[in-house]
């Protein structure tokens, strides 16, 4: 029995590394697609006009939010995601909170368009990509911690938050590798600054001529 026990915890823990792995492909994969055509959309709010400074700084303040919110969550779970359940912190108000902050930082992304359509856009497209990935690892989840993930289901919502189901922990035992790595993943959201900032440059010189205006 423990050579079949065994087996059976294996197989969802192998099953979230690859989703895991998966994960950050995918990011990648969407990275490409939304860069590659954000030279060919225009915010209607023309370069320099104070609405479309004003999105692009709000878009840098909700980077800013995802990054720290990303770190906040890695302390909690940073590679114990498969070894046990998280319910503390973070994951105590949303089952998914880090990918919470992405579709944050996806938004400030989308943002420094100038265009608010364009930034929900991100949003959507993040929610669409990334869905199916979260149901996956909630089966494997479900398989791995069983009436304990059922529990955690009924009382956490997907995304949230509940603030009302907050809980917290005495101690928390901090990897700083994992910790560092997020942060330095999360800091490739700032980049999108600079390079949607040439993207404007191409479009106000003429260069690149856009063939969607979006409000």
């Amino acid at each position: 029995m423990i050579p079949q026990l065994t087996e059976t915890v294996a197989a969802p823990r192998q099953a979230l590394t690859v989703l895991q792995r998966r994960r950050k492909l995918v990011i990648a994969a969407l990275a490409l697609v939304l860069l590659g055509t954000s030279p060919l959309i225009q915010s209607v709010a023309k370069v320099q006009m104070p609405l479309h400074e004003g999105i692009e700084l709000g878009g840098i303040g909700l980077i800013a939010v995802a990054i720290f919110g990303r770190a906040w969550c890695t302390l909690y779970i940073g590679g114990r995601k498969a070894q046990q359940l998280t319910d503390r912190g973070p994951y105590s108000i949303s089952r998914n909170p880090l990918y919470v902050f992405s579709f944050i930082g996806a938004a400030g992304v989308g943002a420094q368009t100038g265009s608010l359509v364009i930034s929900a856009i991100f949003v959507l497209g993040a929610v669409a990509v990334f869905l199916p990935v979260i149901l996956r690892e909630e089966r494997a989840l479900a398989q791995l911690f069983g009436p304990q993930f059922e529990r955690y289901q009924a009382r956490v919502p997907r995304f949230g938050p509940r603030f009302s189901a907050w809980r917290d922990m005495d101690a928390i035992e901090v990897r700083p590798k994992l910790l560092w790595r997020t942060l330095r993943d999360g800091l490739a959201f700032f980049l999108a600054v600079p390079l949607f900032e040439f993207f404007d440059w191409l479009q106000v010189s003429g260069i690149v001529h856009p063939l969607v205006h979006l409000p």
